[in-house]
C-alpha cells in the first residue's frame, strides 16, 4: 500500500486522533458508550486520508472501535460500580447472550462490504435519536425489563448489531433499559459493563475476520490496528472517569437531549458517506 502523506499532514491526523480518543473517553464515561459512535467516522477518515483501500477501510475502523473500547469500558464501568449504580443482576444476565451476538456479528463482518457496516451505524443511529430527542415520560414497553427468554434474546441482538457499528453496546442498551422504566443514569452505568461484554469478544472476532488480508494497513492484526488503538486508549482512559461526574450532575432530560443530538449528527454523517 502506497501511502502518501506529508509528515505533517501525519503529525495532523495523530493530535485529530488523540483529540477524538479524549472525546471517546468523555463519551465513554457520560453516556455509557465506547466511544465508537466517535471513532469509527474519525477512523474512516484517517484511513481513507492515509490511502486504505475502501473494501477494508469501514471493517478496519470498527475493529480498531472496539480496541479502543476494551480500556474505556472498563474503567468507565468501575467507575460507575463505585457508585453503586450499575444494575448487576441485569449485567450478569447478558454474560452470555451479548457475546453470542458478537461472535455472530464477527462472522458476518468477514463477509459484508464497508458500505453495509456504514448503512447499519447510520440507521441505528438515527431511530435511537428520535427517541431520546421526542422521548415522552408514557413511552414504555413495560414497567420493569423482562426475563428470560426475551432479555436473552435482546441481549444477543444487543451484541450483533453493536459489534456491526464498532460500539461498546451503550445505544441500544440504554433504549432498551429506559422504554422499561429504568432512569437513564442506571442505564448509562448498566451500559458501561455491557460494553465490556461486547468490545473483548469483538476484538478477538475482527482479527479473526481480517486475518491475512492483504489490504490491510501496516501494524494491523487482522482488521485491528495496534497503531491507531495506541494513540487513543491513553487519551480516552484519561478522560473516562470525568464523563462519568459529569454524568451524574445532569438532569435525566439534558442527558437524554444531548445524547439524542449527538447521534443524529453521527448518522447524518454516516449517511452522506453513502452518497
Amino acid at each position: 500500500m502506497e501511502i502518501t502523506a506529508t509528515t505533517t499532514e501525519l503529525i495532523e491526523l495523530a493530535v485529530a486522533v488523540l483529540l477524538s480518543g479524549a472525546v471517546s473517553g468523555l463519551l465513554a464515561g457520560l453516556f455509557g458508550i465506547g466511544g465508537g459512535a466517535v471513532m469509527v467516522p474519525v477512523l474512516y477518515e484517517g484511513l481513507g486520508f492515509l490511502g486504505v483501500d475502501e473494501s477494508v477501510r469501514m471493517h478496519v475502523a470498527v475493529g480498531t472501535s472496539l480496541a479502543i473500547i476494551v480500556p474505556t469500558s472498563l474503567r468507565s464501568f468501575f467507575a460507575h460500580k463505585r457508585r453503586g449504580a450499575v444494575d448487576m443482576a441485569l449485567f450478569r444476565s447478558f454474560v452470555i447472550p451479548v457475546p453470542v451476538g458478537v461472535i455472530v456479528a464477527s462472522i458476518v463482518a468477514a463477509v459484508i462490504s464497508g458500505s453495509v457496516l456504514r448503512g447499519i451505524f447510520a440507521v441505528i443511529a438515527f431511530v435511537v435519536a428520535l427517541k431520546l430527542i421526542f422521548a415522552r415520560n408514557s413511552w414504555r414497553l413495560g414497567r420493569d425489563v423482562p426475563g428470560n427468554p426475551s432479555r436473552a434474546i435482546v441481549g444477543g441482538l444487543i451484541g450483533f448489531f453493536s459489534t456491526l457499528m464498532g460500539i461498546g453496546g451503550g445505544i441500544v442498551t440504554n433504549t432498551y433499559m429506559t422504554l422499561y422504566g429504568r432512569p437513564i443514569h442506571q442505564a448509562v452505568a448498566t451500559s458501561s459493563g455491557v460494553g465490556m461484554l461486547i468490545s473483548i469478544p469483538g476484538v478477538i472476532g475482527y482479527v479473526w475476520a481480517g486475518w491475512g488480508d492483504p489490504l490491510l494497513p501496516p501494524f494491523s492484526l487482522g482488521f485491528v490496528n495496534i497503531v491507531g488503538a495506541l494513540l487513543v486508549v491513553p487519551a480516552a482512559i484519561l478522560m473516562a472517569p470525568m464523563g462519568v461526574r459529569l454524568a451524574h450532575a445532569l438532569s435525566q432530560r439534558i442527558l437524554e437531549l444531548v445524547f439524542g443530538l449527538f447521534l443524529i449528527v453521527v448518522a447524518f454523517r454516516f449517511a452522506l458517506s453513502l452518497a
